[in-house]
């Protein structure tokens, strides 16, 4: 469990705070590229962190993302006009562009130049992987985008999309890398209504393509071995179960600093799950939700499939908002619950919302009792924690300098019980934190 302080200094993310000043070191996603389509069109309001932004795309098709108020008056730049490289403010004609800089000022006599002593709040964007990235930290200290290899493939070869969930990032993300939970969270089992329940014999696996052996030994097995790998870019959390051989069946996650983690379940060959996790204020997030395959385009079966809610995806409203929420209690089905699933709930990542805003706008991590297979959790709060008060006493994170480095996969094999994680590592990736390297950035552009 931690003390009160110590929840509090983990889940708040406004400017000023420990985790926020954090946060705010990083690049992260602040919007879907297809959340703004066209050039001049329509601007989106978003809150990032607790911060009121405006972004739009401007005439030549590039992004910004500024203060979302006029500072003449406070008039929300959203009603504004985007035009001609500008948002220009309805009230009394100020304009701005992308940089934040007022380049036109009706209301002023044009011999002052008294729109060049104006400047509103802007942070620098970036299009990566079919996202809008914006770097919200000391201007002087831009680092470089985060190899993430959704975003080093072709287009072609990846899904994005995001979900709003009603809970704080922190717990979202930490039952992303909690690999135990599948066993009852998301296990589906088939029976009917009057037969004894034994989920051993009967298996539906609502993520990927897996096996029926592979979700036999998470039934089996409900307490895995955690190990963890720290690596220049964060954490390999690994969950491994007997498979009642001389044998471990491995389902590795990884969490990616800040506020990346990647599922665990992939087998070599099969796409790849990874998502993000953004503050929009302390009880709130956006949560971005990728899919990739290093190997071959995505076909539009999986792409159709992901619209549905396969994998870690939810099925969302033309404002991402999932369909099976909070307010409409995720469509629980009681029926369901006593003949095919425990949640009652459909869909992996609906599942994992009802249990993670169950907890709370912000878990009390005061009653906690954590235990053995919590190892990974214990892990990524030291890490992160550590992390935002060194950046207290003006310490740079260290994985600000590995941004080359974000290029791991995640994945489940089965291997020999003699082998450490260093050597299951090695024989699944190649690598012992899982780093497969890159095509290069270009290729993103393919």
């Amino acid at each position: 469990m931690l003390r009160a302080e110590d929840n509090k200094f983990l889940t708040e993310s406004g400017s000023g705070t420990g985790m926020g000043e954090l946060l705010r070191r990083f690049w992260l996603p602040v919007l879907l590229s297809a959340e703004l389509p066209e050039a001049d069109g329509t601007p989106k309001k978003i809150v990032v962190m607790g911060e009121e932004l405006l972004a739009f795309r401007d005439t030549r098709g590039v992004v910004g993302v500024i203060d979302q108020y006029c500072p003449h008056r406070g008039a929300n730049l959203w009603l504004g006009r985007n035009e001609e490289c500008g948002i220009r403010c309805v009230y009394h004609g100020w304009k701005f562009d992308t940089d934040g800089r007022c380049v036109d000022m009706p209301t002023s006599y044009p011999d002052l130049n008294a729109k060049d002593l104006i400047r509103i709040k802007s942070y620098p964007v970036r299009e990566w992987g079919d996202m809008i990235w914006a770097y919200m930290g000391p201007a002087d200290q831009v680092p470089e985008l985060p190899d993430l290899e959704m975003a080093l493939v072709p287009p072609s070869h990846r899904y994005v999309t995001k979900k709003w969930q009603d809970c704080n990032w922190v717990q979202a993300l930490e039952g992303s890398i909690d690999t135990a939970h599948f066993t009852f969270a998301h296990l589906s089992f088939e029976k009917e209504e009057n037969e004894i329940l034994d989920i051993k014999k009967h298996f539906v696996n609502p993520l990927t393509r897996v096996a029926t052996d592979h979700m036999r030994w998470i039934a089996e097995d409900p307490r895995p071995v955690i190990k963890i790998n720290p690596h220049e870019a964060g954490l390999t959390v690994a969950g491994g179960r007997m498979t009642g051989s001389d044998n471990i069946y491995w389902r590795i996650a990884q969490f990616l600093m800040p506020v990346h983690a990647y599922a665990p379940s992939s087998m070599p060959g099969e796409n790849i799950f990874g998502q993000s996790f953004v503050p929009v204020t302390d009880t709130n997030c956006w949560i971005y939700t990728y899919a990739w395959n290093p190997e071959r385009p995505l076909t539009q079966a999986e792409r159709d499939g992901y619209d549905r809610g396969n994998g870690v995806m939810a099925v969302v409203d033309e404002n991402y908002v999932p369909l099976r929420n909070k307010s409409n209690d995720y469509l629980i089905d009681r029926k369901l619950q006593k003949t095919s699933s425990y949640t009652g709930i459909k869909g992996v990542s609906e599942q994992d919302a009802a249990v993670q805003d169950s907890q709370g706008p912000i878990a009390d991590r005061t009653r906690e009792h954590l235990g053995p297979t919590d190892l990974g959790i214990m892990h990524f709060r030291k890490l992160v924690m550590d992390a935002a008060r060194a950046v207290q006493k003006g310490e740079a994170p260290p994985h600000l300098k590995h941004q080359d480095r974000y290029a791991v996969r995640s994945g489940a094999c089965v291997t020999s019980k003699a082998k450490d994680l260093t050597a299951v590592m090695i024989e699944r990736f190649g690598d012992a934190a899982g780093f497969v390297g890159g095509p290069g950035r270009n290729a993103a552009a393919e």
